[in-house]
Parts: C-alpha cells; structure tokens; sequence
C-alpha cells in the first residue's frame, strides 16, 4: 500500500487529509516548475514564443503525449479539459432531428449539459441507458448499454471511467461493437490518463478525449482530443481563430485559438517523465489494493454491499463508496470543517456515495481517519 513517501514532492497542504485527487488533480512540485519555467520564458519574450517557437514546442510535447497514449500526434489536439474536448465533437457533428445520442445515466453532469445543448439545437434525441447497480459482468453491461440502439443511433457517448460511481467502462468492446454497426463513439476519459493504461489506437474510438491534469498530474488546463483520421475534416474548434483556414490539418486548426498560455501543455512530457522516474505502475497498484480495501472496510462498516465486483476490470484508483441515506452536502460540510477531509459526498440514482481517490501521496493512516470521521457522522444502522 502506498506509504505516502510521495507527499513531500506535492503541494498539498499537509493539515488537509486530501482524499479528492479525481476531482482536479494535484500537481507535483518538480512538474509544477516545469510548468513555471514555461510561463517564464512566454513572459521574457511573448512574440518570439508564441509566434515562433509555439508550433514546434507543442509539436514536441504533443509527440510525447502520443507516445504514452499509443496514438499518432497528428491525431491528438490539446484541449484545456476533457469537456472542452467533449464540445468539440458535439458541436462539430451534423445532428440531425431524428438521430440519436445514446449514453449513460453514469455520465459527467457538464456533458450531460452538452448533450442537451445539442438536443436543443439540433433537434436530435439524447438517449440515457440505466445501468443499474452492481455491476456484474462487461458483458452484460455492453448488453444492457445495447438494448438501447435503435436504427437512429448516431454516436454513443460514453466515459471510460465515470464520475459519480467511480466505475471502469468496458469502452473498447462498446467501440468494437458500435464500429461494426457503423455508429460513431465519444468517449469522455477525464479520469483514465495516468490511472489506468491506454493504448488509443487499439482502443478503437473515434473521439476520445482525456485531462492530462487529473491522474497524470500535469497542472491545471491540460487535456487532449484524439480523433481517428477519417474525422479529422470534420472537426472545428470551438473558438474559431487564425489556424481555420482551407486546407490546415486537423491539428492547425485546433491548436492555435488565440493569445493564451502554453505552458500547461508543454509541461504534460515532465509529469509523464515524473511518473516514469517513480515507477508509476508499482504506484497505481498500491493505490488500487488501499482503495478496494477501504470500500470494503466501508462495506462491513456500513452494512452495504460495495457497487461492483472486486475487481481491477471495474475498479482503479477511485471507488464510490454508498453510505445510509443522508444529506450528502451536510456530510460533506462536517468532514471539511470538522476533520478536515477533502472528499466528494455524491447524490446518484437516489443513493448516497462518498467517493475515495486515492493517489501516491494517501497513506493507510488517511484512509483510517476518513473511515473513524464516517463512524461518526452517519446514521447507525
């Protein structure tokens, strides 16, 4: 289990049991210089960066990224967040009244409201398949995501690791399945990059976008969007700038939007490198075994059975955790003010979770306190 040897190369506040690394991601120190370095050197000289080095230093760090993703750079655009990336394709797709976008009741609240932007202004059907809970087998849930298509369906919109239930989608059957039957995939991975390993091309979406400041632990700001290369033409930027010109790759045309900062994007290549340099790998198993044995620790604490096999098919680095009915935001307020505990307290499908992230720098003492603040403040049942 993680010994919390990494704390010390974080930012993080030491009086605060930090157990909400899903929710913005921390930065460590030495990426968070890189990161500085870069907006020094956009201020030292801002026509010379933006104007001559920008392409080459963002074809550089777009190159490393693609490397760890498994996917061409010229496939990849940085984007400030996943949903960013999320409207990009939504806004770019011609939807039409009639097609349908079929999706989860699991969903990110912010791409839920694309979904119904777009419902709004295209006069297309957004369709949400409920996945109930537990969870049993991928199989399953691809049949249960399944009997939801209809002969309109145009895209399923899905997320690879969700927010609110903290659940591994099977995506890459999802995409193999919805490619043979000529229906188009968007997957949301704000939380998969850095918490569970990627491999883009193989995976088979057409859209996939992911941060790169969550479990990458890049700074604030950077994320990308991967399209597969028969798509590129019909992606725009959601701001139109000076690289929307006839003929520009799908990457001119989406990288540059404009006089803004750089430099968390071109700091993605040393949070990849810091990952490399401390065994990333030997970290997120760690990470896993503390998170499942704090759920389950929860589940005789609490009486409820946890929400998905034990398993690393459904589970990574995050698990949601249902507590006895309460009010979550009042649960919430008592473990910041009274523990002080950064944790989400989440209300989904009319049940209570508190959602556990655990990241290098958690310990089992941590997991400890939250698991003695939660014996406190809930209803004894």
């Amino acid at each position: 289990m993680p010994d919390g040897s990494l704390r010390d190369l974080f930012l993080l506040d030491p009086d605060v049991t930090f157990l909400n690394h899903g929710s913005f991601g921390a930065c460590p120190r030495p990426v968070f210089e890189a990161y500085q370095r870069w907006q020094l050197a956009l201020e030292r000289e801002p026509v010379d960066f933006l104007s001559r080095r920008a392409d080459g230093l963002l074809a550089e760090a777009r190159a490393a990224l693609g490397a760890y993703l498994h996917a061409d750079p010229e496939s990849l655009t940085f984007v400030p967040n996943a949903t960013a990336g999320m409207n990009t394709v939504a806004r770019s797709l011609d939807l039409r009244p009639g097609d349908e976008i079929l999706t989860t009741d699991h969903e990110y609240g912010a791409v839920d409201l694309t979904w119904r932007y777009v419902e709004r202004h295209s006069g297309a059907k957004v369709v949400r398949a409920a996945i109930p809970l537990p969870v049993t087998t991928p199989a399953e849930f691809v049949d249960q995501l399944w009997s939801r298509v209809t002969p309109r369906t145009r895209l399923i919109s899905i997320s690879h690791i969700t927010s609110p239930t903290a659940l591994i989608f099977p995506v890459a059957e999802v995409c193999r399945r919805a490619r043979a039957a000529g229906i188009l995939t968007a997957v949301d991975g704000a939380h998969a990059p850095g918490q569970i390993d990627l491999d883009l091309e193989a995976l088979g979406a057409d859209f996939y976008t992911g941060n790169c400041h969550k479990w990458l632990c890049a700074p604030k700001g950077s994320a990308f969007l991967y399209a597969r290369p028969e798509h590129h033409a019909q992606l725009d930027p959601v701001i139109i700038s000076w690289g929307w010109e006839e003929g520009n790759s799908f990457v001119q045309r989406t990288q540059w939007q404009g006089t803004r900062d750089l430099a968390a994007f071109l700091a993605v290549p040393d949070a990849i490198a810091f990952q490399q340099a401390h065994n990333w790998a030997a970290v997120r198993a760690e990470c896993h075994t503390l998170a499942l044995e704090t759920r389950r620790r929860m589940a005789e604490q609490t009486g409820l059975a946890p929400i998905s096999p034990d398993s690393a098919e459904w589970i990574g680095q995050m698990a949601a955790m249902p507590v006895p009915g309460c009010d979550a935001q009042e649960l919430a307020r008592h473990l910041w003010e009274d523990h002080r505990i950064e944790i989400p307290v989440v209300q989904w499908g009319g049940r209570t979770f508190v959602r556990i992230s655990v990241q290098g720098y958690n310990t089992p003492a941590e997991a400890d306190r939250l698991l003695a603040a939660l014996g406190e403040l809930l209803p004894v049942r």
